[in-house]
């Protein structure tokens, strides 16, 4: 399958509705800036702030004994905070028409930024009904120029992921996604010892206490004295004032030692 979106490209392909009035419509374009106004061109974003998704079938292939390669270019030319440049490889069940985010896809591939914190390439293939992420982190490009995203699936299981044709990341099917069950599990019979200790750190049990540990944390101001003009009548019994204790260590707790 090759689109250059050359002539005849709206016949081609079919631009999704789901989003009924929210839905922005692909023109034909060579953006702000080219190289050719003419061979430059592809489809483009019409619209700010609009849900955007179009298919085209293409004739039932096999990868058997054949690398698979999906490559296109995006160019963001908007320096755009938040949208995805990807594609989807469908099943020939999709309803063109209702493409949606919810519809099932084999293969999804390509650059997706969402604020600073979201700027990757997704690699996402599916298997046995779900959707399986790559569980390495390839950062896209963020900038405004056009870029190359090849993905090239080997059939030794290996695959490539290139950008402008320089290796962005690389790896095999069954390291790099979830698709078969872990090599080892936990024992789901196993239980902990009823004399299981959790904790690395216990009361040393020949530590105590010092004999004049316990000190009041608060004392009488031994420097106070009671004034000239206080009437014991008038004004009560005098107190001297409290002051923080200097000898005062607060709670006394063993120190702690490894637990055996």
């Amino acid at each position: 399958f090759e689109e250059k979106f050359g002539a005849g490209w709206e016949d081609r392909w079919v631009q999704s509705t789901h989003k009924g009035a929210d839905a922005g419509k692909f023109v034909l374009s060579a953006g702000k800036f080219y190289g050719d106004a003419e061979l430059d061109q592809g489809i483009q974003t019409s619209q700010d702030a609009k849900f955007y998704a179009l298919s085209a079938e293409f004739k039932p292939f096999s990868n058997v004994d054949k690398p698979l390669v999906i490559q296109f270019t995006v160019k963001h030319e908007q320096n755009i905070d938040c949208g995805g440049g990807y594609v989807k490889l469908f099943d020939c069940k999709l309803d063109a028409a209702d493409m949606n985010g919810d519809s099932p896809y084999n293969v999804m591939f390509g650059p997706d930024i969402c604020g600073p914190g979201t700027k990757k390439v997704h690699v996402i293939f599916e298997h046995k009904g779900k959707n399986h992420l790559i569980k390495k982190d390839i950062r896209c490009k963020d900038d405004v120029f056009t870029h190359l995203y090849t993905l090239i699936l080997n059939t030794d299981g290996s695959f490539e992921v290139l950008i402008d044709n320089e290796k962005a990341e690389s790896g095999t099917l069954t390291d790099d996604w979830d698709f078969l069950p872990p090599k080892k599990i936990k024992d789901p019979e196993a239980k902990k010892p009823a004399d299981w200790v959790d904790n690395a750190k216990m009361d040393d049990p020949e530590d105590s206490k010092p004999e004049d540990w316990e000190k009041p944390e608060h004392i009488a101001d031994p420097d106070a004295t009671k004034p000239e003009d206080w009437d014991d009548e008038m004004d009560g019994e005098w107190e001297p004032p409290m002051i923080d204790n200097p000898e005062y260590k607060g709670e006394w707790k063993p120190r702690q030692i490894d637990n055996p």
